[in-house]
C-alpha cells in the first residue's frame, strides 16, 4: 500500500512509526543492531494503538470508517475470495461502477458477492462515483441476486457509501424506485443472503443492499440513517453539532449489535482496517464462512421468515390513538 494518511488523533501513533521506520533505515545502511529499542518502540505502539482505538468517540469512529486508506470491496475480493467473474450492467441503462459485481468462491463455495466500491484518487473516485450508486447500480446489483436465486447461490454483501447518489439524473431515472424496488425484492428472496458493512453505511444507498439473514459489521464501521454532518443541518442548522449528532446517531458498531442491527462484530486489527488489511480480511473471512454455513443449512421459508421477522422487529412503534 501506499503512505497512509492519517487522522488528528493518529498523530502519536505516526510519530512512533516514524521513528521505527527511521531505525530500520538506519539498522540496514550502517549494519547496526537496533532489535532492543525496535521490540520497545513496537510495543509502545502497540499499546497507544489499543488505547486509542478502544476508547473512540463516536464521531472519531465515522472518521475512521471514512479512512482513505481503509480497504474497499475489490480489495476483499483479493484476500477473501476466489475465482472471482465480475458481471456488468443493468441491462436497460448503463454499467454504474459504483457498484460491483459477480460470481466468487468462499473457502471453495460458489456465492454471488455483490459491494459498493469507492476510488483511491480523484480519478478513480470520479469513475466510482465516490461509491454512490445511481439506479442502474441498484438494478445491476438486483439482477446479480435474482441470477443468484436461479442457481440456488448465497449472495453476500459488501457495504460502503456515504448514500445513494442524489443527483438530477439519477432522480429522472428512479433512484427511489430503485431502491424501493431492491428492499423488496430481497425481503422475498429465498436463498442466504448476508451483508458485510465494512466502512460507511449511509441511508437508503446502503440499505438497499442491507436487507439480509444476517449483518455483520467491521469494528469501525458505520451505519445510520443519515450523516452526523447532515443531521446536524436539519436539527441543529450547523455542522459544528456534529459531533453531538453522532452520539445520538447509534450509529457505531457497538450500538448497532446492542440494538439488535448487528449480529456480529467483525474485529479489526489494532490501529483499525487500515493499518492491516490482510489481518482485517482474515477476520472476515472466517465469520462469513461460519454465517453463510449456518444460514445456508436452513430451510428456504424459514429462512425467508426469520428474515422478514428481523427487520419487523427493529425499532419500536408510537401508536398515536394509545392511551
Amino acid at each position: 500500500m501506499a503512505s497512509t494518511p492519517h487522522l488528528a488523533f493518529e498523530r502519536d501513533m505516526m510519530e512512533i512509526q516514524d521513528q521505527i521506520d527511521r531505525l530500520l533505515d538506519l539498522a540496514e545502511k550502517r549494519g547496526i543492531d537496533v532489535s532492543g529499542e525496535l521490540h520497545e518502540l513496537r510495543a509502545k505502539l502497540a499499546r497507544l494503538q489499543e488505547d486509542t482505538f478502544r476508547n473512540l468517540s463516536a464521531l472519531e469512529q465515522v472518521q475512521v470508517a471514512r479512512h482513505p486508506r481503509r480497504p474497499y470491496t475489490l480489495d476483499y475480493v483479493e484476500r477473501v475470495f476466489t475465482d472471482w467473474i465480475e458481471l456488468h450492467g443493468d441491462r436497460v441503462y448503463r454499467d454504474d461502477a459504483a457498484i460491483v459485481g459477480g460470481w466468487a468462491r468462499l473457502d471453495g463455495n460458489p456465492l454471488m458477492l455483490i459491494g459498493h466500491q469507492k476510488g483511491r484518487d480523484m480519478k478513480e473516485n470520479l469513475h466510482r462515483n465516490f461509491g454512490m450508486p445511481h439506479p442502474e447500480g441498484y438494478r445491476k446489483a438486483l439482477r446479480l441476486m435474482r441470477l443468484a436465486e436461479k442457481f440456488g447461490r448465497p449472495v453476500v454483501t459488501l457495504i460502503d457509501t456515504p448514500g445513494a447518489y442524489p443527483g438530477i439524473g439519477a432522480e429522472q431515472r428512479g433512484q427511489a424506485e430503485a431502491i424501493a424496488v431492491n428492499l423488496r425484492e430481497m425481503a422475498r428472496l429465498r436463498v442466504p443472503l448476508i451483508s458485510v458493512v465494512i466502512g460507511e453505511g449511509g441511508s437508503g444507498g446502503a440499505l438497499a443492499l442491507g436487507v439480509t439473514d444476517r449483518i455483520l459489521v467491521l469494528e469501525h464501521s458505520i451505519y445510520s440513517v443519515i450523516s452526523p454532518e447532515g443531521c446536524a443541518a436539519i436539527l441543529w442548522r450547523s455542522a459544528d453539532h456534529r459531533s453531538q449528532a453522532a452520539e445520538a446517531l447509534k450509529l457505531t458498531a457497538s450500538d448497532l449489535l446492542r440494538l439488535g442491527i448487528a449480529d456480529e462484530i467483525v474485529p479489526e486489527p489494532a490501529g483499525g482496517a487500515h493499518a492491516d488489511w490482510d489481518a482485517t480480511a482474515d477476520a472476515l473471512r472466517t465469520i462469513l464462512i461460519r454465517h453463510v454455513g449456518e444460514v445456508r443449512s436452513m430451510d428456504a421459508q424459514d429462512r425467508r421468515q426469520q428474515r422478514w421477522d428481523k427487520f419487523a422487529a427493529i425499532g419500536s412503534w408510537l401508536d398515536p390513538n394509545a392511551g
